[in-house]
């Protein structure tokens, strides 16, 4: 009797649980490696001399990369319209993911050590208004953020400031919090996920050694939560760098566009190469946090002998 019977009771055939992933290899197939080459296709193709459409080229053989040159160059050549939204990208990401950890990580500690019997509670009324669409939550922020919004009717009230502030007009501060806003819960459920499985008796094990709750949170909380803190900031990441949907509702201004701005406007215009060049370049930028959480995931299970 072969092993499958002995685990199983039954005889299936070799290829029967590797057929099981077909349906998932092919939804992949279908509507991410198709897109993809599609996409290559486009940014190593050619343009139509006389209308400047692009002519997608579908032979790698033939494939030209004059545009993707060019935009790569932009990026790396200063004072041009790529570099800056480049690095302002870079910069809002960097400052949004950090607050998401900031904020993120108190709320997922609470719930998971001392929200007791009151976890659920406090989880789906966290995430409950995380279940209204995206654009109605940032027309929301509209309204509360207009001069004569609420926001500004409370910091006058208080006279903490003289005079309405214009947030809605090309603020890196709105587009950043925004961003905040909008990706945190990304943030908060990997990190609640961690630090509920950390084990109680490994923290009293510390507290027993000496050590007092700060110290025994910073050597033994905090080093155990690493993953979580990883996965969460790869979460709240990837998306933020192709976002173009906050930056468009909150401040829809050049001095605050991001690459998906670029993108989106490149597409709508006659510079679709370019756009599908920058979306190349997003994706080998976004590759980076990836490779380094599956490195540092895979030693963590190397570690811990799992």
């Amino acid at each position: 009797m072969r092993d499958g019977a002995k685990a199983s009771g039954a005889w299936v055939p070799g290829w029967f649980w590797p057929s099981l992933s077909a349906p998932g290899a092919l939804w992949l197939l279908a509507l991410f490696v198709v897109p993809f080459f599609v996409i290559l296709a486009v940014a190593f193709g050619r343009l139509d001399p006389i209308f400047l459409t692009p002519e997608p080229v579908y032979n790698p053989a033939q494939w030209q990369f004059d545009s993707f040159q060019r935009v790569l160059g932009q990026i790396f050549t200063g004072g041009t319209v790529f570099q800056a939204a480049f690095l302002r990208t870079l910069a809002y990401v960097a400052i949004a993911a950090s607050l998401c950890l900031a904020v993120g990580y108190p709320v997922a500690y609470f719930i998971a050590r001392h929200a007791g019997r009151f976890k659920a509670f406090f989880l789906v009324a966290f995430l409950a208004p995380f279940w209204v669409s995206y654009m109605m939550r940032m027309l929301a922020w509209i309204n509360l953020l207009q001069e004569d919004g609420y926001v500004n009717r409370i910091l006058t009230g208080l006279q903490v400031v003289p005079q309405p502030i214009a947030w809605l007009e090309a603020k890196p501060a709105t587009v950043i919090l925004g961003l905040v806003y909008g990706y945190i819960p990304y943030m908060i459920l990997p990190l609640y996920a961690t630090l509920d499985r950390i084990e109680r008796s490994t923290i009293e094990a510390a507290r027993d050694l000496g050590a007092g709750q700060v110290r025994a949170f910073v050597r033994v909380t905090l080093p155990l939560s690493r993953p979580g803190i990883l996965a969460g900031l790869v979460l709240v990441s990837l998306p933020m760098f192709g976002d173009y949907y906050t930056q468009s509702l909150l401040s829809a201004s050049r001095n605050t566009a991001m690459l998906g701005n670029l993108i989106v406007s490149s597409i709508q215009s006659t510079l679709v190469v370019e756009g599908a060049a920058l979306v190349l370049m997003l994706m080998v930028l976004l590759i980076i946090p990836m490779l380094y959480y599956l490195r540092s995931t895979t030693r963590t299970r190397e570690i811990l002998g799992t």
